[in-house]
Order: C-alpha cells, then sequence, then structure tokens
C-alpha cells in the first residue's frame, strides 16, 4: 500500500509527506488536531484513518501519504496533548515542582480521557514529550543523584499518575454506563461491604475501616502517592530517616 512503511521506523524521523507531488495539503498538526477532536469526542476507538480522513475531507489512501501507521497517528495524539504542559523555569524547589507537574499531567489526562490507554505503547520521543522530559531534568536539577535515577524518578512519578488518572476516568465512564447514579451503587457497595467486615471474619479489614472511617479524601491520597515516590528518591529525607508523607 503506497506510503505504509515496511520497516520498522520512527515518525519524527521522516519527512512531513512521503509522496510526491504539490505542496502537501495538511501538516501533522492538523491531523494530530483532527484525532484528537474525534478521541475527545467518541474515544479512542472512534479514530481510525478512514474517520481522520473524512474529517480533514481528504482520502484514506492520501492520509497514508502524511501517516504510514495508525501507531504513528497515535504518537501524534499524544505529542499534540503534551503541547498543553506549561513548561515554567524551576522554582529551585525539585519536589515542588514535580509535584506540579504531575498535577498537570492527571489534568491534561482528565481533559484528555484516552491518553491513558496510549501511554503504555508510545515510545516517548516526540518533540513535545522530549520538551518535557527536559523540562523535568530541569526540575531536578538541584538533586544530587545520577540522571539514569532522575530518569526512574520521572518515569515511576508518571506511572503513578497515568495509574491514578486512569482508575479516575475509568470510574467516572463506567458510571456513565450505568441506570442509576454512582451514590446509589456506592450505598449499595457499602453496605454490603460493611455487613461482610462486620461479620469477624475479616478483623484486619475491620480495625482498618474503624480507623479511617468517612469518605476517602482522593486528593490527598493522589498526593501522599507522590510524596512516598518522591520520598525514594530524596539523599536528605533517606539520611534523616524521615518520611515527608506521613508527616503532620
Amino acid at each position: 500500500m503506497a506510503g505504509r512503511a515496511a520497516e520498522p521506523h520512527v515518525i519524527w524521523a521522516r519527512p512531513e509527506r512521503t509522496g510526491r507531488g504539490p505542496r502537501p495539503a495538511y501538516t501533522r498538526s492538523d491531523i494530530a488536531a483532527a484525532a484528537v477532536r474525534i478521541a475527545d469526542a467518541e474515544g479512542l476507538d472512534a479514530v481510525s484513518m478512514r474517520r481522520v480522513a473524512a474529517e480533514l475531507g481528504c482520502g484514506t489512501m492520501s492520509l497514508y501519504n502524511y501517516v504510514p501507521r495508525k501507531e504513528d497517528l497515535y504518537e501524534l495524539m499524544v505529542d499534540a496533548v503534551g503541547a498543553e504542559h506549561e513548561i515554567r523555569e524551576p522554582s529551585g524547589d525539585w519536589r515542588a515542582d514535580m509535584l506540579r507537574n504531575a498535577r498537570e499531567t492527571r489534568a491534561i489526562m482528565r481533559r484528555h480521557t484516552w491518553v491513558p490507554r496510549l501511554m503504555p505503547g508510545v515510545y516517548g520521543f516526540s518533540p513535545h514529550t522530549l520538551r518535557y522530559l527536559e523540562h523535568c531534568l530541569a526540575c531536578l536539577e538541584p538533586l544530587d543523584v545520577p540522571y539514569g535515577t532522575k530518569m526512574e524518578l520521572v518515569a515511576l512519578v508518571n506511572g503513578v499518575v497515568t495509574t491514578y488518572a486512569a482508575n479516575e476516568i475509568a470510574t467516572v465512564e463506567r458510571a456513565r454506563s450505568m441506570p442509576w447514579s454512582a451514590e446509589e451503587e456506592n450505598a449499595v457497595r457499602m453496605a454490603y461491604l460493611g455487613s461482610q467486615v462486620a461479620g469477624g471474619a475479616y478483623p484486619r479489614l475491620a480495625a482498618a475501616f474503624r480507623e479511617a472511617s468517612g469518605p476517602v479524601d482522593l486528593e490527598a491520597v493522589f498526593q501522599r502517592a507522590l510524596e512516598r515516590v518522591l520520598d525514594a528518591f530524596d539523599p536528605d529525607l533517606r539520611r534523616a530517616g524521615g518520611n515527608a508523607a506521613d508527616a503532620p
């Protein structure tokens, strides 16, 4: 098929358009924006080369001159939303900067709920991804550890954010598919759980629920999860034997 790659490649190393002829009618940014609009409105499963071509008003075959594979389209999409990261001058407080980056990434995933599905399969070589990674390393400049360790820190923080956001998104989407409200379902589930724990078969769970009664503060849980990841990389905290996430 014309334009399709017959061997492994990186889309960013290829020219914008491989076909001959007049000046290209579209840019990769145009294609990515169309695919993002579709995914935002209808979900990732609605994104196809045919659907994007229809959105742009061109033939599907001509789109392959710009984007040889659907996997390349996914890379374009992730890069497009990566442009939403606000790159600020590092504050000098690496923990505060990384927490801010994490919260911003979570916000992007909430706006584009399909992003967590693509994260494991996108290789991270796109221009905006590299720009964001460079920014994270700049934020971590005050942290006196090797670059390899800093890269691990960034990966772990991103993993926590992606997992947390994916769970949030799945919960919201599941609630939308039900004929009753999320509050009604939670009430039924909590009543069942309470009846099981109260029977005495799960004494440790019972103790845990007595200790932490009331609704869970999901924002606080998110904050503590991130703090604990950062604690593991903080030389000063490790030497002091402390844990910032558990501090009063």
